[in-house]
């Protein structure tokens, strides 16, 4: 068998390939701690599975309409009145198995050979693959950590191309917990207004995990005169600790939703329906567990940061968002680990810290930018504090 050329420009995730090789280490008997992974650790809460076990009895396990049931589309409707005070027709709503899915409907439904979609690195690994493999190219703008890890209007500016398709937005971002404030995507979606050819997608799955009193605000709320070009991504997995239900969401121009179906239609069709249900419980439903969880993760981020940051060689930025600390280890390049191996990379430093001390981490090379590693805190306080015993022993062991 011969694979598709197509598949030569990507890989498998390094996230997921991380994770692989934590879990085959793990079968020998290895004392492995997993803080790769993009998944909280908390349970779905019971009101949701309860919706879902009603909807099973209820004998709603046939298909759903493609886009997603109404009940669901209608549910996700009143989710952008009452949190984001945006009104959506339900044409202008699309529901799919992830997320990430309704990424790739977007991209495969509106990119030509060459079409170039704008990333402000370091950004999800997935966004530059996913684009590569709709025949789109994607260009990534270094974001350096005196930017805090942030895109500005003039870079945005000097790398649209008359090619340019999209700019894609994550905030709060996986991997670097960064986070836009009005301010900043106002000077974003002013270079945008200039540029009439560019659509703007906006990643908001970890709108609801900010900090320290911020505010989340998605770009359209800024600047409405977008919204004919405009994409919000949106899903269940992390607010409400959903990653298996595999539900995520588009809103946008109904002529977009029109073409992002076609794609769908050719591929999952509607979503699993028992799913649907479960976030329309989720997102109908008590959102007590939100503030109480996001309490929880902001004082991991605080101890996992002050940590890090007393390890010799190591440096961390306070995330704003998101449950991930990007960790700078480029002081660490060149020195020797106890078994003689030079640390050459930030992907070295991952894989002896995996093969030295049995945690497992995600290099900064697989988002866009090194030498830094990726630290997911979705984790127990005692698995965290373990992990960083043993990063920070190792690392006082480099010669």
């Amino acid at each position: 068998m011969r694979a598709a050329n197509r598949l030569s420009a990507v890989s498998l995730s390094p996230i997921l390939a991380m994770g692989a090789l934590a879990a085959a280490r793990a079968r020998t008997g290895r004392p492995v701690i997993v803080l790769a992974a993009g998944e909280p650790d908390f349970e779905t809460p019971a009101h949701v599975i309860d919706a879902a076990t009603r909807a099973m009895h209820a004998g709603q396990t046939k298909y759903t309409a493609l886009e997603g049931t109404i009940e669901l589309r209608d549910a996700i409707r009143e989710k952008f009145r009452r949190e984001n005070s945006l009104e959506f027709a339900r044409e202008e709503i699309i529901c799919g198995a992830g997320a990430k899915q309704i990424l790739f409907n977007a991209f495969l439904a509106t990119l030509d050979p060459g079409d170039e979609v704008i990333l402000a690195a370091p950004y999800w690994t997935s966004y530059s693959d996913i684009v590569a493999l709709c025949g789109g190219r994607p260009v990534s703008i270094p974001c350096n950590e005196d930017k805090g890890f942030k895109l500005t209007a003039e870079d945005l500016d000097r790398a649209i191309s008359e090619r340019t398709r999209w700019l894609l937005i994550n905030s709060p971002s996986n991997p670097s917990g960064a986070a836009y404030e009005s301010r900043e995507l106002l000077q974003l979606t002013s270079v945008l207004e200039r540029h009439p050819h560019v659509a703007l997608m906006s990643d908001d799955i970890y709108e609801h995990l900010l900090y320290d009193g911020r505010i989340f605000v998605t770009p359209l709320q800024i600047a409405p005169n977008l919204r004919s070009r405009t994409l919000i991504v949106n899903g269940l997995s992390k607010a409400y600790a959903m990653t298996g239900w595999r539900i995520g969401y588009g809103a946008g121009p109904k002529a977009m939703i029109t073409a992002m179906a076609v794609v769908q239609s050719q591929s999952t069709s509607c979503p699993s329906s028992i799913s649907q249900a479960a976030a329309i419980g989720a997102l109908l439903g008590s959102q007590a567990t939100i503030g109480a969880r996001r309490e929880k993760f902001q004082l991991r981020r605080d101890s996992v940061v002050d940590a890090l940051n007393r390890v010799p060689g190591l440096r961390c930025r306070r995330p704003e968002g998101a449950f991930y600390a990007y960790v700078y280890c480029g002081d660490l390049i060149g020195r020797r680990t106890t078994d003689g191996i030079t640390l050459e990379s930030d992907f070295d430093v991952c894989r002896s810290l995996l093969d030295s001390a049995d945690v497992a981490v995600v290099p900064g090379s697989a988002f866009g930018l090194s030498p830094y590693f990726r630290v997911s805190y979705a984790t127990s306080e005692d698995v965290l504090r373990e992990a960083l015993d043993r990063i920070s022993e190792f690392c006082r062991r480099l010669q």
